[in-house]
């Protein structure tokens, strides 16, 4: 794992990868990078305009790449099941769910759902659950859900995951990264109870240069807080090329383990990929469960094939 880099990333000719919130930041380059070595990559992103933008991009600076856009929405149920419903292809190689919002000001889903939660966790339930049959169906397949680091300032609240009692920014952020870590964790349980050839994996991508650390500030107009994240982005962050190595090491490198969490080598900040501390809530089986029970109920998403593990 030393030094690995997107020149390490084995060929992916013949496989099929899907990549929410591909139209940017680190998504985008994940995109790029597996559609550069061969794989045909589905761009899944909420707008149309940039999920075109992100796939000429692609095709500019990766000529054969087989790149194409097709709309999802994880904050609306409905957009989930009609990508999945959609979705042209019997194999499912890769699925990184990466999309996710930020310390958003508090919001709800089209289905009522707290906008963090919604989008970074649920959304993404539903989705693997819904594309499970085609992953079961694909030897050696992957599911790698991207985290963060920040998942260490909170545990889940099973009795307020939408954050209805009270709602701090950071807190929801913080119990949407856990829940990643957590599905990840209960996903490779059931998976290898079924015995499956499919590997569930976490990653994080340190502290690195995208829109999603301003994205809240700019929709509330708070520009000083906004140009404090820039900053921070120009001056401290490293840049999507680099954070997006640990999500394309569990997806691609040889050997990933189930369960793994994969960030950035420095003090989880930046470097090369390595295996990352989690927080030890993120292994707790009867709390996996639960949250699969409590996502199953919200989302009305059973995942075909996949019972509880033994």
């Amino acid at each position: 794992m030393a030094g690995w880099s997107a020149d390490d990333i084995p060929d992916q000719r013949g496989r099929v990868a899907v990549v929410t919130g591909a139209n940017s930041g680190i998504g985008l380059v994940t995109a790029r990078e597996l559609a550069r070595r061969g794989a045909r990559v589905v761009l899944a992103c909420r707008s149309e305009a940039r999920g075109r933008e992100a796939e000429r991009r692609i095709r500019a600076e990766a000529p054969r790449a087989e790149a194409e856009f097709r709309q999802l929405d994880l904050a609306d149920l409905s957009s989930v099941r009609a990508f999945a419903a959609g979705f042209p292809y019997d194999r499912l190689d890769l699925l990184i769910n990466n999309a996710g919002v930020m310390a958003l000001p508090y919001g709800r889903t089209a289905d009522g759902f707290e906008t963090q939660f919604g989008v970074n966790h649920l959304g993404h339930f539903a989705l693997t659950g819904l594309l499970t049959p085609r992953l079961l169906a694909t030897p050696g397949a992957r599911v790698v859900s991207v985290s963060s680091g920040l998942h260490a300032l909170a545990t889940l609240d099973m009795g307020d995951l939408n954050s209805e009692r009270r709602y701090r920014r950071w807190i929801a952020y913080a119990r949407s990264k856990t829940a990643n870590l957590l599905f990840i964790h209960e996903l490779a349980r059931r998976l290898r109870a079924a015995g499956a050839d499919v590997v569930a994996a976490a990653a994080h991508p340190g502290y690195a240069a995208t829109n999603l650390q301003s994205a809240g500030a700019r929709l509330e107009g708070r520009r000083g807080v906004e140009r404090i994240m820039e900053l921070g982005n120009r001056l401290v962050a490293q840049p999507a090329e680099a954070g997006a190595l640990p999500t394309l090491y569990a997806a691609t490198a040889p050997g990933v383990r189930p369960d793994s969490f994969t960030g950035p080598r420095l003090v989880m900040w930046r470097g090369a990929p390595a295996p990352s501390w989690r927080a030890r809530w993120t292994r707790d089986d009867v709390a996996g469960e639960r949250l699969w029970a409590a996502s199953e109920q919200l989302t009305k998403v059973a995942y075909q094939g996949l019972g509880g593990p033994a």
